[in-house]
């Protein structure tokens, strides 16, 4: 079942350094070759009084040479010749079963973060030689049992017999960096992360320039394989942020456009409230014609008066009565009709009349 109490460990040392071999393989092998400081690694393993020397690289490990302790015979030059990657290669002495030992303990979680100190405590505890007389390296394994307890493996050989073999191994020309345990060994392709029976004052020095262009190196691949994630996100931002000027204008332009066209409505629709007026209001001159052709010379209008399509005449004719029906037997008065009662003039003998009729035109347009 998960534990999701379980602590997450995070190594940030450890995930530089697989960034760091993710890396690796950007940069071309030729140009690896001018800037590292090892290529490959010389095995040097002890068999009985023979020092035998392999060569390990991408994986593939082949014999070199067997020597024996003490002698100065061997031609490093002539194998320097042979392969030019052996003058660079890391030198790592491994020891037998007959020269060092390993260990299994199980120490509190809590341990985890000094283990050396916490094993030099306990040394004579768990083995029987006390720390001033060996050197130790002390290797976490993975996993936690259910008590908390972690396990990690404790490899150790005595500092007589690692000094002895140490001035052995320079007396034929060579400088171990790494020291490990053929039962626990390291893994050649990362030494960092492994670790390392010789102690520090014995240990090589590297050369800081090579490590120093190798990180540069690093870094400048890093930042540019960044900058290919990161260009096209900048560059899309870019044209998002042209889209959204370009797109902000053209509201405004679109604004600009929308009160143009309000205005012009505005305009049309007063354009067809006039011809509408103009429509309803009908043609004066045509008006005045025509009743003055549906009267006859006998009638006399004294006063007349449009309002609102309704048309109110005054005046005097012999028979006021025949004129309702004259007047909507036109095509533009109806619904002729007396506003006041008809009087007789006894001096002319003629009708006082005052008639309202209405215009056709203004009746259609009030039913529409």
């Amino acid at each position: 079942m998960l534990n999701l109490n379980s602590t997450i460990d995070l190594n940030f040392k450890q995930f530089l350094r697989w960034w760091k071999r993710e890396l690796d393989f950007l940069i071309p092998q030729k140009i690896k070759q001018i800037i590292n400081d090892s290529n490959g690694v010389i095995i040097v393993s002890k068999n009985g009084e023979h020092f035998v020397l392999s060569f390990y690289c991408a994986g593939h490990e082949e014999f070199l040479c067997s020597v024996a302790r003490g002698d100065k015979a061997i031609d490093l030059q002539s194998l320097n010749e042979k392969d030019e990657r052996l003058s660079k290669a890391s030198v790592v002495l491994r020891l037998s079963a007959q020269d060092a030992i390993q260990k299994e303990l199980s120490l509190p979680a809590a341990a985890k973060e000094n283990l050396s100190q916490v094993v030099s405590y306990e040394l004579d505890r768990y083995t029987p030689f006390k720390p001033e007389q060996v050197y130790f390296a002390v290797k976490q394994l993975s996993g936690i049992d259910e008590s908390g307890q972690i396990r990690v493996m404790v490899i150790l050989t005595t500092r007589e017999l690692l000094d002895g073999l140490y001035e052995d191994i320079q007396a034929i020309g060579l400088s171990p960096s790494y020291v490990d345990y053929h039962g626990s060994p390291n893994n050649l392709f990362d030494l960092e992360e492994g670790y390392n029976l010789l102690p520090v004052r014995l240990r090589q020095k590297k050369a800081k320039l090579p490590r120093l262009v190798h990180g540069s190196l690093l870094g400048l691949t890093a930042l540019l394989l960044l900058l290919v994630l990161a260009m096209p996100v900048f560059f899309e931002y870019q044209a998002v942020d042209a889209l959204s000027i370009k797109a902000a204008s053209l509201e405004k332009d679109a604004k600009k456009v929308k009160a143009m066209q309000a205005t012009i409505d505005a305009v049309i629709d007063e354009t067809n409230q006039l011809i509408k007026e103009k429509s309803a209001s009908p043609d004066l001159v045509e008006m005045l014609n025509t009743l003055s052709t549906l009267l006859k010379d006998d009638t006399t209008l004294s006063y007349v008066q449009y309002s609102e399509g309704h048309l109110q005449i005054q005046g005097e004719s012999p028979t006021a009565s025949a004129l309702l029906a004259t007047l909507e037997g036109s095509d533009i008065f109806v619904n002729a009709r007396f506003a006041s009662p008809v009087t007789q003039d006894r001096v002319t003998s003629t009708e006082r009349f005052q008639i309202t009729v209405d215009l056709a035109k203004s009746e259609a347009k009030s039913h529409d």
